[in-house]
């Protein structure tokens, strides 16, 4: 009898390849890959080439989605990891769940509160567990923070001022897929941000309490494009003389791996990864603001933007002893387009301590590798490898992206209303 871990993964788009290349590198001692499951038979396939060929790990099953309890009561794993669309992650969640096996999800765990008390439901009914990837936590840098305010370093934190930027190669890239659509992602405010308010629940040790918001889209989108005098429209960028010499155009005949997952697929299921950024039919924000009162009182003031000059991020926490200052310039990254191992990374960091009464310094911390700022491998050995003992609890439970993505939900609400949103009000937690 073998002692591995056995996964099925459904979902094999573009973040795919970070678990099961995982499981068929680093991880085939203690873990096992049985199936894939997909709307796309042509996507599946490919994902089984390149366990093939580029990690030297035997094919596995396939299924269709709608062969998805057959292949649960086929394959009996005990765990499905899911790295499908946002807006479907409950229903394969909810029903692993039921089926007996225990859930590793991709953020955000899902899009909107409906869907996010039908997972906290079944979580409580089952008895199972779920986990959420939130790599971010894992980053060295990211640590040494909750570490400097878990000890006191500027007493109580009573704001945190948090500014993101996405620059035009990956910010852009999420208005020429499905993300474009908030039905799918929920908008950059959950499928974005839920890395980033799990971060400040993380560090402050609370969660949100009352929410609002305001957002647009001021730079993406045809009207937009028309107030700046672009006059050259196309609708994809794949073989379309109009896109030829646009930045913001991502053909998929240029990269062999877009074309092998996306543009060859597309006959199966019309998913088109190359739209372009400045069509009509977009209904997220690039451009959003958010204000947060946690339950211990502090203050988040966010701001997100989806077109700027470079990737990157300024926090700063505010504290009854001081004020902390962390600054992150990351690499630029094309979701499939290339490196896994350059999603997120850093390319430059510091973190500035300010004591009320004393000089400024900066604080020491151990540089990772890889991705997401060095975060990616540990999340990577914690989830498939050998736990260590972890004093920071950066594992995160159903309770942790829920917390996580109703920042987002309460704000995607109070866009819509101009009101403020009380986040008990969403969904029920159980004791």
């Amino acid at each position: 009898m073998s002692n591995k871990k056995t996964y099925v993964q459904v979902g094999t788009g573009g973040r795919a390849e970070f678990f099961y290349g995982a499981i068929a590198t680093t991880y085939r001692e203690t873990s096992e890959l049985l199936a894939f499951c997909d709307i796309n038979q042509t996507r599946m396939d490919y994902a089984n080439k390149l366990l093939q060929d580029k990690f030297d790990y035997p094919a596995v099953k396939t299924y269709k989605s709608n062969e998805f309890e057959q292949m649960i009561e086929e394959i009996k794993p005990q765990f499905v990891i899911v790295t499908t669309v946002d807006r479907t992650h409950h229903q394969y969640i909810i029903r692993a769940l039921e089926l007996g096996c225990d859930v590793i999800t991709e953020k955000p765990m899902t899009v909107d509160e409906e869907k996010c008390q039908e997972i906290l439901d079944a979580v409580e009914r089952t008895g199972r567990q779920v986990r959420v990837t939130f790599n971010y936590r894992y980053a060295p840098h990211h640590t040494k923070a909750r570490e400097l305010i878990e000890n006191g370093t500027i007493g109580d934190v009573t704001s945190v001022h948090f500014e993101w930027l996405l620059n035009t190669q990956h910010g852009a890239d999420y208005f020429r897929r499905w993300h474009r659509d908030k039905r799918n992602s929920g908008g950059l405010l959950v499928h974005k941000s839920t890395h980033h308010f799990d971060l400040v629940n993380f560090w402050i040790g609370s969660e949100p309490d009352t929410v609002f918001a305001m957002g647009d889209l001021l730079f993406y989108g045809r009207d937009n494009a028309e107030k700046r005098g672009v006059t050259k429209f196309y609708d994809r960028a794949t073989g379309n003389p109009n896109a030829e010499g646009d930045p913001f155009a991502l053909p998929l005949d240029n990269n062999e791996h877009l074309k092998a997952m996306y543009y060859d697929a597309e006959p199966e299921d019309g998913y088109r990864r190359d739209q372009s950024v400045f069509g009509d039919g977009i209904s997220i924000e690039d451009t959003m603001s958010v204000m947060v009162r946690y339950k211990n009182k502090a203050l988040l003031t966010y701001s997100l933007n989806a077109y700027l000059p470079w990737e990157g991020y300024r926090i700063a926490f505010n504290g009854t002893k001081g004020r902390i200052e962390m600054n992150v310039i990351e690499q630029s990254y094309v979701n499939s387009g290339g490196d896994k191992a350059l999603e997120g990374a850093v390319q430059g960091v510091n973190i500035i301590v300010f004591p009320m009464f004393g000089e400024a310094y900066t604080a020491d911390f151990e540089e990772g590798e890889g991705g997401h700022g060095g975060g990616d491998p540990v999340l990577l050995n914690d989830i498939f490898g050998v736990p260590v003992e972890d004093r920071f609890k950066r594992a995160a439970n159903h309770i942790d992206g829920a917390r996580s993505i109703l920042t987002g939900i309460a704000a995607n609400k109070s866009i819509r209303t101009g009101q403020s949103v009380k986040v008990q009000d969403l969904v029920r937690f159980y004791e």
